[in-house]
């Protein structure tokens, strides 16, 4: 299968579909599986096959995320995107993580995300993008504050978390307030 792939400086962003998904499930051995997702358990597979088999889509409703690879090595070090994806209102949520550690304050998330919330704007269509995020988690806060995202409020007890409800704090950034120009990733 051809992957659509974004570069950036240090890293190859893979377009992650339904389509990707179904090729990868239906030829791919377990441990293939495991290399191609990013995972490191036999627990994590699982989870993912359940997501798969639950489905991913509805009538109104999908994702398109990326994953991030290391140009060097081809390593998966996380993933980021648009994992709830309303196409008649042309707006999503944002997601990522850095699933390698190691690999966080590197800078990788911004040099990511930079291109990702471009390619929703640009090649998606999309007119708002949204994130939700925890309260403490200052990382991702600043984040979206350097990428210009508007706070706009909070969610009490949104997500279930590990057993726990959590809260979100609510932010958008409109396609008219996106400009890449003024985000310079410090890498």
């Amino acid at each position: 299968m051809n992957y659509i792939t974004l570069p950036t400086k240090r890293l190859l962003l893979r377009q992650m579909t339904p389509d990707v998904y179904r090729h990868a499930f239906e030829n791919l051995p377990d441990d293939a599986l495991k290399f191609f997702f990013g995972l490191n358990a036999d627990e994590e597979l699982q989870q993912k096959k359940n997501t798969w088999v639950n489905g991913l889509t509805t009538f109104n409703k999908s994702f398109l995320y990326f994953q991030l690879l290391k140009k060097d090595t081809e390593e998966n070090i996380g993933w980021c995107g648009f994992h709830t994806w309303y196409i008649q209102h042309h707006r999503a949520e944002i997601g990522y993580v850095l699933t390698n550690t190691s690999e966080r304050g590197n800078g990788y998330m911004k040099e990511a995300i930079t291109e990702i919330v471009k390619y929703g704007f640009e090649k998606m269509n999309l007119h708002r993008i949204e994130a939700f995020i925890e309260p403490n988690n200052t990382a991702s806060l600043k984040l979206a504050q350097h990428l210009g995202f508007v706070k706009e409020g909070y969610l009490r007890e949104h997500y279930l978390k590990n057993g726990k409800m959590e809260d979100s704090v609510v932010f958008s950034l409109l396609k008219t307030e996106f400009n890449p120009i003024e985000i310079t990733p410090h890498l």
